[in-house]
């Protein structure tokens, strides 16, 4: 009685010309399988990232030294409780120390402000890698420059490191005394709002239509 043998060549032409293997690797998870097919996270191009971050740093060195240059002329003209009326506008100057964040609030909370001062400082330039948009550009510089502003006093006045009261001067009726930091800080907040709501992503590319 013959003995029946297979021809391997089919087989082997199949596989490359390598006969088949009886041991098979493990099969890929859901979530590796997922991965290799996952889109890419989008980088915009290195030119227009630097453009983005050249904004960015611009507007936040603008708006910190508009901050920190209002302060020192501030402490040094005025005395404290004692307001200067600006004619015809219905505000006032008046120099204020304030121990709390924006606007005067949360006065019992310096140390913490400041932390979280440090953390968005920290976000934004973490951020910044992925940064395509003007918008979004103009609005960190905004907050980084008045998040700076305010973490400069403080750091650097009394009544000492981290727990610096800062300053404060402009006042309108019906709204606690603010400087150029919290103005800065609010219009970003504002802007990052309008943002959020359009879709404007902050790499740059345009929103997706649904």
């Amino acid at each position: 009685m013959s003995e029946t043998v297979l021809d391997p060549g089919p087989v082997q032409e199949l596989l490359g010309g390598h006969a088949a293997s009886p041991r098979l690797g493990p099969m890929p998870s859901p979530v590796t399988a997922r991965a290799r097919h996952a889109a890419p996270v989008y980088v915009p191009p290195v030119a227009i990232r630097r453009h983005r971050l050249t904004l960015l740093v611009g507007v936040g060195a603008l708006t910190y030294l508009l901050d920190l240059v209002t302060k020192i002329a501030v402490v040094a003209l005025l005395q404290e409780d004692d307001p200067v009326q600006v004619d015809g506008t219905g505000i006032s100057l008046r120099l204020i120390r304030n121990p709390g964040a924006a606007f005067g609030l949360g006065v019992d909370l310096t140390a913490l402000f400041t932390a979280i001062t440090l953390l968005v400082v920290a976000a934004i330039l973490t951020s910044s890698r992925r940064l395509g948009s003007r918008r979004w550009a103009l609005t960190l510089g905004l907050l980084l420059g008045g998040a700076l502003g305010n973490l400069t006093d403080r750091l650097a006045r009394s009544p000492g490191f981290l727990s610096g009261h800062v300053v404060d001067f402009v006042e309108i009726p019906g709204w606690p005394i603010f400087n150029v930091a919290d103005l800065s800080i609010c219009v970003a907040g504002a802007m990052m709002v309008a943002l959020a709501i359009r879709n404007i992503p902050l790499d740059g590319r345009r929103p997706r239509r649904f």
